[in-house]
């Protein structure tokens, strides 16, 4: 036998080089290219996104300027809402007034209701409402009275025989009116200047009592060291002392007077009460100065408002006959 052959051994071939070097080649390129196309994408996903953003700002921009249009749409619907009611109310007012002159024009085209007539009725209306008003807040008796019998005089002249129980009824207001006399105020202050005349006329008993011509020897002789007056009371006899009393007398004369005037029975009494007392200082204790003090506590018991009758009963009979149809 024949011994066997020994097996050959493979022999390792080396790469060249440059075929490594290819290779690098390629897998720098592919590198490359990968990585700009990952650049690429992600710029383009950025302007993507950006792109997104500014379209997304602008909507939200879009929206916001909406809603304000929105808000200005609703208020100018509020407004003109506002503005549609107020016109309504001034449309019903109109018609209102239309309705209003519609009736005054029916009224005076009546022929029951004539424009004479009508004036004359209104000019008696206004008659009544003056002197009732004159009555009530001024306390003028003689204003009322002149009102009133004006109202009588005009209301003669209406013919309408529906009016003759309203005549009826102003005469017994008339009648009512001229019982109640003359008026507290005029007749208080009528009293009144006649006592400041009558004391201004009629000088108080002692007061020359202390002149020298007219004083008895021995006044005249020990009055400059003795005076004699009553204890219970100074009376004035100098003459400075009587004219200080004689201007606080008118002083509270013109008081009581302004109180007159102005309806102050209080005021009145009082100013009346420290004119009492001036007296006292002026006058001697004699029957005259009771007499005058007499009057004056008469004068401060005089009533200065008077009492009203009710009035308004032809004001209102009259408005009720023109009211009706």
């Amino acid at each position: 036998m024949s011994a066997p052959s020994p097996v050959p051994t493979p022999t390792l071939r080396r790469t060249p080089a440059w075929v490594w070097l290819v290779l690098l080649v390629l897998a720098a390129l592919l590198g490359w290219r990968g990585w700009t196309g990952w650049r690429a994408r992600s710029a383009q996903e950025h302007a993507v996104a950006a792109s997104t953003e500014e379209r997304m700002a602008a909507l939200t921009g879009r929206i916001d300027a909406l809603r304000r249009d929105q808000r200005a749409q609703l208020q100018r619907l509020q407004q003109a809402d506002a503005t549609n009611r107020v016109l309504r109310d001034e449309l019903l007012g109109v018609g209102q007034r239309a309705a209003l002159l519609e009736d005054s024009i029916a009224r005076f085209a009546d022929p029951d209701r004539h424009g004479a007539q009508a004036l004359r009725l209104d000019e008696t209306e206004l008659l009544l409402v003056l002197g009732e008003q004159r009555l009530l807040i001024a306390g003028d008796l003689d204003g009322a009275r002149r009102a009133y019998a004006l109202a009588s005089g005009v209301l003669e002249g209406v013919d309408d025989p529906a009016y003759l129980s309203l005549r009826q009824v102003l005469v017994q207001e008339r009648a009512a009116l001229d019982a109640l006399g003359t008026e507290p105020r005029a007749a208080a202050l009528a009293r009144l200047d006649a006592f400041d005349r009558q004391l201004r006329a009629q000088p108080p008993p002692g007061a020359s009592a202390g002149s020298p011509t007219t004083a008895p020897w021995w006044q005249r002789a020990f009055g400059r060291l003795v005076q004699v007056q009553p204890s219970e009371r100074a009376v004035a006899l100098h003459g400075g002392d009587r004219r200080q009393a004689e201007l606080g007398l008118q002083i509270e004369l013109s008081l009581a007077r302004a109180a007159a005037e102005r309806r102050d029975a209080d005021g009145f009494r009082q100013a009346l009460g420290r004119a009492d007392a001036w007296l006292t200082r002026l006058w001697p204790e004699s029957p005259a100065l009771r007499q005058e003090r007499q009057r004056l506590q008469a004068l401060a018991a005089l009533p200065l408002s008077l009492p009203l009758p009710t009035l308004g009963s032809t004001l209102q009979q009259l408005r009720q006959l023109r009211a009706a149809p």
